[in-house]
């Protein structure tokens, strides 16, 4: 597409606009539109937006974040999902820090009040649709103030990684007795049980725990604490 002077055109910005409210997402995608954006779009709740979205793939998300049947939060992850190229403008009454910071990590590009007015939404479209940040002023500065909170924290303990495997009272008695240097027939002794059902304690432990050996199992056991009052071994049956 050119101009008349014969310089090249580009094609109008994709747009998609989400709210339940009817009249005001209608008056959002006619200013748009008549600005010279494309409306390509347009949902009223969450499910549907994330079909739509999905379906039109619009350069621009224009989202509430209260929507029925999926937060506007929710809808951002899954768009975002399923192309991260889509840039997220969310448009929403609330200016809770707490909407705001969680939009943003949920990868909205931009945060603007609905009392923003028209010239104002058009221009935070245009400037979402190249990827600059937009806030409403007042938020810039939270954000901003959060993300370096985010770099100049530590990072998280390995708290997060997959739950430790749960044992039984029995294998958690063997393990111990184990990790305090007892042999199999020591063990059973200790427990008025049989060496062969040492052994099935053992195996079982070794399976929950993804270990391969007594070796690995004792260490494990040492770093979880069960080796306190360590006793030694006098057999050599192991």
């Amino acid at each position: 597409m050119t101009t008349a002077d014969g310089a090249a055109q580009q094609p109008p910005v994709t747009v998609m606009v989400v709210d339940d409210h009817p009249m005001w997402r209608d008056a959002v995608a006619r200013d748009l539109g008549e600005a010279g954006f494309r409306v390509v779009a347009t949902a009223g709740d969450g499910p549907e937006a994330i079909r739509r979205a999905r379906a039109a793939r619009p350069q621009v998300l224009v989202l509430d974040l209260n929507l029925p049947g999926a937060s506007g939060v929710r809808v951002c992850k899954e768009v975002l999902a399923v192309d991260p190229a889509v840039r997220v403008l969310v448009l929403s009454a609330s200016g809770e820090h707490a909407d705001v910071l969680e939009a943003v990590k949920s990868g909205a590009t931009g945060y603007l009040l609905k009392s923003a007015g028209r010239e104002e939404l058009v221009d935070a479209v245009r400037r979402t649709a190249v990827g600059d940040p937009v806030f409403t002023p007042g938020l810039a500065g939270l954000v901003l103030g959060e993300y370096r909170r985010l770099a100049t924290d530590p990072p998280p303990a390995a708290a997060d990684g997959p739950a430790a495997p749960r044992l039984t009272e029995r294998e958690t008695e063997v393990l111990r007795l184990v990790a305090k240097g007892l042999s199999y027939k020591q063990i059973a002794a200790r427990l008025v049980i049989s060496h062969r059902t040492v052994q099935n304690h053992v195996q079982n432990t070794l399976g929950k725990l993804q270990l391969h050996n007594r070796v690995e199992l004792v260490r494990y056991a040492i770093e979880a604490g069960l080796d306190d009052d360590r006793e030694t071994c006098t057999d050599g049956d192991m």
